[in-house]
């Protein structure tokens, strides 16, 4: 059976600790809250945060007909991670280059997806050989979002992210900036620990999309260490109305309504 896909996207970001696989995982589970049928796949081979941050660490794929079968998350989302299939959730990854690609085609070629409205690929930090075959597997994305903080360093690369996604024809669907400022929990004041603003800056230099500026906010680190995606557990901290419009955005972007 093949699989039928209306929207492909991927999540990008220039560097590591972003934050990028957060937002991956809160965007599939915010499309999947609207009803729609969602599939994430995390490709991030060596970091595989995806099963942790929805509590389904220790879930196994399937095998059927010769397809792999993602593990199911509710009754809208299906998920496929290396971390299925890793014996301990500690054990290393120690695999060069090839061996990687021929793992992320088998994901792409070979996952029983089904009937999907929307695909999030969660793709490795930086723009090398693990975000180059997903895309290069893949055959018509239709999006790519890049996800940065408002420090310099971050920014920088976020340019490269950028870049990369233009290289190979990907249309760039907005940029994110993620930790914006701290929210503090008593009193509500917010605190810019790492700047803020840089995201929206890069995105006019750069003439892309800007999508929405996510603070801080302790509950957002409890969530993931649970298991607990933010948008549907936290669904009332500032964070989630964002990611709410920031869904919406991405929606009205791709589907035109």
């Amino acid at each position: 059976m093949e699989n039928s896909i209306k929207y492909k996207i991927i999540v990008l970001s220039g560097k590591g600790g972003v934050g990028k696989s957060t937002v991956a995982t809160n965007l599939a589970v915010g499309l999947a809250l609207n009803g729609l049928d969602v599939g994430l796949m995390d490709i991030d081979i060596h970091g595989p945060n995806i099963p942790k941050m929805l509590g389904i660490e220790g879930s196994r794929v399937q095998g059927r007909d010769g397809r792999i079968i993602p593990v199911s998350y509710g009754e809208s989302l299906k998920v496929m991670s290396i971390g299925f299939l890793i014996p301990e959730e500690d054990d290393p990854v120690i695999w060069r280059g090839p061996l990687k690609m021929n793992l992320i085609r088998q994901f792409v070629e070979q996952t029983d997806w089904g009937n999907l409205d929307y695909l999030v690929i969660d793709s490795p930090p930086g723009t090398g050989d693990e975000p180059l075959s997903a895309v290069q597997s893949f055959k018509g994305l239709n999006g790519a979002i890049v996800v940065t903080t408002p420090q310099d360093v971050s920014l920088l690369d976020s340019k490269k992210a950028i870049n990369f996604a233009r290289a190979l024809n990907i249309p760039i669907l907005g940029i994110i900036e993620n930790m914006s400022g701290f929210i503090c929990p008593h009193c509500g004041e917010v605190t810019e620990i790492f700047k803020s603003g840089g995201g929206e800056r890069i995105s006019l230099e750069m003439n892309v999309p800007f999508l929405g500026k996510i603070p801080i906010e302790p509950q957002i680190v409890t969530s993931s260490d649970e298991g607990k995606p933010y948008v549907y557990f936290y669904n009332r901290l500032k964070s989630a109305s964002i990611f709410e419009d920031i869904v919406n955005r991405v929606r009205a972007t791709l589907e035109e309504i």
